[in-house]
């Protein structure tokens, strides 16, 4: 079955129902769609010590692959902010997407007035890589 942006960006919505924003008070929920159909949601997650707060993009990639999925698959991410206006991933969502989805990955953050879409390369055209697999087994 494949997802719709409009039914991906309701998935997300209702993910964002799941932060823990106690601070901020600014939930924001995320959903990765692959290639096969499947879905993971993900939401933001803050703590007292605020550089451990996770965003909802890196929850749901990193929920993704500890349930099994293959990053690779994923062939769109989409995040909600409860606002009027359209938030694009920060630096550090930016550069986990890097590591684990490809660059012409399709990228749409969605708010109540409407959205905007990027490829990953277009939000980090100069990323940092590392090319991990010169190093496995």
């Amino acid at each position: 079955m494949k997802n719709t942006s409009s039914s991906l960006v309701a998935m997300a919505q209702s993910a964002a129902q799941q932060a823990y924003v106690p601070y901020s008070k600014f939930k924001v929920g995320a959903v990765l769609s692959f290639a096969n159909g499947a879905t993971v949601t993900g939401c933001n997650i803050e703590n007292v010590s605020y550089g451990l707060t996770n965003c909802a993009e890196r929850t749901a990639i990193f929920s993704a692959i500890a349930q099994g999925f293959d990053p690779r698959q994923i062939s769109s991410l989409v995040v909600f902010t409860p606002s009027d206006q359209v938030y694009s991933p920060c630096g550090a969502c930016r550069q986990v997407m890097t590591e684990f989805l490809a660059p012409d990955t399709k990228v749409i953050s969605a708010c109540y007035q409407g959205q905007r879409e990027w490829t990953l390369a277009e939000l980090l055209p100069d990323a940092f890589h590392f090319d991990i697999n010169e190093y496995r087994d």
